[in-house]
């Protein structure tokens, strides 16, 4: 056979297995035996090792998974992959429809009803008719690349008919049936099972090797489109279909839905199908449908308007208290958990679940021996809801707070209704800040999980961070200890030396300073970019920061004045990591109001001050409270007066809120 003739059977061949895939994947419904697949794809496989240079990205060959990766690498969304709100109940629903009509000055509004499904959000790019790249929602403006693992989804197109550039996002899942396989060859292994199907999702897409993802019975469905409008498209519900014509598997239990009634009916009618679908759900989506009104509705800081997750009412199962353990956190806090007797709650075998303070079990009122009622705070927390006390036999025991640190011995102090262990000795302590520090939010070095800690922890090898970028010198000794190889161990050394590049909101985070969240970390490092200018901010510098108050201001002058902590930064410093902000690493740097200095004046119609102020400092800009020469935008609403007619002298651009939000149109999703 020449070339030519590859060529034309190949394409052949790709263009039979492209549709029976199509068919067993997205239609349910195959028109060829897994023989005849089998025998097509061996030809193909053969044909293009015999001819490399005609082997496409595109092709089906590709599904089986490729060359194991050394890590995920990071991918900007071109639009903010935002989340939705809540809401929990009928009277929640009818609020944020009668919020919907009053915007749009409607009685009646047309959406659409699909159930949510409980996996791991995800969006594909495609160029020219062919998958660019998946990419995780990782934080909304920052995922990780899954290409590799996403292309061995057999329901997923690789090549479509729609050249022009478009984005679509979804969720992937593993259906009922996977995990059920997986987990019933996993024990035959006796390797652990996997709690439900979303974690098994997440952590089969996140594998470096595609072929163990591969392996994993994966799906997904897609359901918004989008640059919607680009492609000339104005009802979401056609968008649904016309993503089917495409060839993306979409949810057919979604339905057009016409006013609050509908509403109310679809949702009640899910509640009782919930059970019986093949995939796990954790609610529902309802959007508006004509895609038109999405900028009308708007956007607040963190979501859209236009769209709401109803979430279904908590699962609640009842289980026997067995017993009440502390355990100590990072900051020294001391926390009483629940052993319970084993029981599924929301697709989960639940073990364990805090019980926060002393306060909160004298309040539930709660005995060891109890039997009690479990449910999963939004599907995902286990929380002890009330003991069934007309099932006590005399034999409970009360709950009594120790007065000392489970750990390390020393008394405990108790700050309002919390416990703390104060001794910035305690082992607990260490292990807790040194997992936080390696945390995907903090540090983000992928190996160095609970278990690891614990274990280099234990053999002396890390005590406390700046150890953690010592341990190439323990290679040899920890490679001797069971379970390391010189393949783990070069693994996690190198995402150590990787991390050593994040910027300053993730090394902010990670120290566990008291009161500093991950989105304050980034406020912080946004304003002040090097963490040397911490060593002599004042308390009132701090609070001259917007979201920084008084208790967290407090908190940041004592861990940056203590003598101790400055020793431990210095060691970090001398070691090689960055104590600089990389505000690359999580905005658009090519956005409109990235580094520019913005006021606000005037009043607002679409979004509190407040919520402006958020999206803007969270895409990069300053926002300041007063005109001067340093000023770049101000953003001016009805009303402005004395900083409107300072920026017009001082010749300082002017726009009105409709002008700063179609700057913003092109960040949203």
């Amino acid at each position: 056979m020449d070339i030519y003739e590859a060529r034309q059977r190949i394409e052949s061949l790709t263009e039979t297995l492209n549709q029976w895939t199509y068919e067993y994947y997205v239609l349910d419904n195959p028109s060829h035996s897994d023989a005849e697949f089998d025998r097509y794809m061996e030809e193909l496989q053969r044909l293009e090792k015999e001819f490399p240079e005609l082997q496409s990205p595109t092709s089906p060959t590709q599904r089986v998974g490729g060359m194991v990766l050394d890590s995920f690498k990071k991918i900007p969304h071109k639009r903010l992959m935002l989340s939705l709100g809540d809401i929990f109940n009928e009277d929640e629903i009818r609020d944020w429809d009668r919020k919907i009509r009053e915007t749009l000055g409607k009685d009646v509004v047309d959406y659409m009803g699909e159930v949510k499904i409980d996996g791991l959000g995800m969006s594909l790019v495609y160029r020219e008719g062919v998958l660019q790249y998946a990419v995780t929602r990782g934080d909304g403006v920052m995922g990780e690349d899954v290409t590799s693992n996403v292309k061995t989804i057999g329901s997923i197109p690789l090549k479509v008919k729609e050249t022009r550039p478009f984005e679509v996002r979804g969720e992937v899942f593993m259906p009922k049936k996977s995990l059920e396989r997986l987990n019933k060859e996993r024990q035959e292994k006796g390797e652990p099972l996997f709690a439900n199907t979303r974690n098994a999702a997440a952590g089969s897409v996140r594998q470096l090797d595609p072929r163990i993802a591969a392996s994993r019975g994966l799906d997904a469905f897609w359901y918004y489109l989008v640059n919607a409008k680009e492609l000339g498209e104005h009802i979401h519900s056609n968008t649904l279909d016309d993503l089917d014509k495409m060839g993306f598997k979409t949810n057919h239990e979604r339905r057009r839905l016409h006013g609050v009634e509908e509403l109310i009916a679809y949702m009640k009618e899910y509640q009782e199908k919930r059970a019986s679908l093949p995939y796990d759900i954790d609610g529902l989506v309802f959007k508006v449908d004509d895609i038109d009104l999405y900028d009308v509705i708007g956007y607040t800081a963190k979501t859209p308007k236009w769209a709401i997750a109803y979430k279904f009412p908590p699962e609640e199962v009842s289980t026997k208290l067995l017993d009440i353990f502390l355990t100590v956190g990072r900051t020294g806090r001391i926390t009483p958990n629940a052993v319970l007797e084993p029981v599924r709650v929301a697709g989960s075998l639940v073990q364990r679940a805090t019980l926060n303070n002393e306060d909160f079990i004298a309040e539930k009122g709660l005995m060891i021996g109890d039997t009690v009622v479990l449910r999963k705070a939004a599907d995902i927390i286990p929380e002890v809801v009330r003991p069934l006390t007309e099932r006590r036999d005399g034999s409970e025991i009360p709950f009594v707070m120790s007065e000392n640190c489970p750990e390390c011995g020393e008394p405990l102090t108790k700050v309002q209704n919390l416990h703390y262990c104060l001794n910035p000795n305690c082992p607990s302590r260490k292990i807790e800040a040194l997992i936080h520090f390696s945390s995907r939010d903090a540090m983000d070095i992928d190996g160095m999980g609970e278990s690891v800690v614990e274990e280099l922890f234990g053999e002396g090898f890390i005590h406390d961070l700046p150890d953690i970028y010592d341990l190439y010198q323990h290679g040899a000794e920890i490679k001797a200890l069971d379970g390391w190889s010189d393949k783990s161990i070069n693994s996690l050394l190198a995402a150590i030396e990787e991390s050593k590049n994040k910027s300053l909101e993730r090394l902010l985070y990670g120290l566990g300073i008291k009161e500093i969240g991950n989105k304050t970390a980034k406020v912080l490092a946004r304003r002040h970019k090097s963490l040397e200018e911490y060593f002599t901010l004042s308390e009132e510098d701090y609070q001259k920061i917007d979201d920084i108050g008084p208790v967290a201001a407090a908190s940041l002058c004592s861990y940056f004045r203590d003598e101790e902590n400055l020793k431990m930064l210095a060691r970090l410093k001398a070691a090689g990591v960055n104590f600089d902000y990389l505000g690359q690493d999580t905005v658009d740097t090519t956005n409109y109001f990235y580094g520019k200095t913005v006021v606000l004046t005037g009043s607002l119609e679409r979004y509190t001050r407040d919520e402006l102020t958020a999206i803007l400092e969270g895409i990069g800009a300053k926002c300041a409270g007063s005109v001067s020469k340093k000023t770049d935008v101000v953003i001016a609403g009805p009303g402005a007066g004395s900083k409107l007619a300072k920026a017009e002298a001082l010749g300082i651009k002017v726009i009105d809120e409709e002008e700063a939000l179609s700057h913003l149109s092109t960040l949203r999703a």
